[in-house]
């Protein structure tokens, strides 16, 4: 067995829909990702085994190795049976903010400017490794 290697792209969608939908069938994995071919599928799942990630039962079928999931899924929550970017959260309520301080200060000179240069800074920082790493689970599916 390989070292631990960290995931990206395809490969972590298929770790992650492992994780959600465990145990899975090749087939599974591959119509639930929306993947081109099951051997596109297969490749990804091979990949989880050899870097230690998944492992297959008696019957074939592809299971999450929970253990690794503890790493893997530190930067991510839960929602449903979706997963989303811990730092989601962060960017929706500094959002919020900036957007009610903002049209505040339409009405209200008692804000400066500082106040409005911080908040949006810190929003876009936020956004920045927000979709950092929704990139890295291949929302954009453009990795194999």
């Amino acid at each position: 067995m390989t070292t631990k290697k960290e995931l990206t792209g395809n490969t972590l969608r298929v770790y992650l829909y492992l994780v959600t939908h465990s145990p899975s069938e090749l087939r599974e994995v591959q119509r639930g990702l929306e993947l081109s071919t099951p051997s596109l599928a297969s490749y990804h799942l091979n990949r989880l085994i050899e870097f230690g990630y998944a492992n297959q039962d008696s019957e074939g079928r592809y299971i999450a190795d929970k253990t690794a999931s503890m790493n893997i899924l530190q930067e991510y929550s839960k929602v449903g049976s979706s997963m989303i970017p811990n730092l989601f959260f962060f960017s929706l309520l500094f959002t919020i903010l900036v957007s009610f301080f903002s049209y505040m200060a339409l009405f209200s000179l008692g804000f400066t400017i500082y106040l409005v240069a911080t908040s949006i800074a810190m929003v876009a920082v936020l956004w920045y490794e927000t979709l950092r790493l929704w990139r890295k689970i291949g929302v954009e599916k453009t990795e194999n």
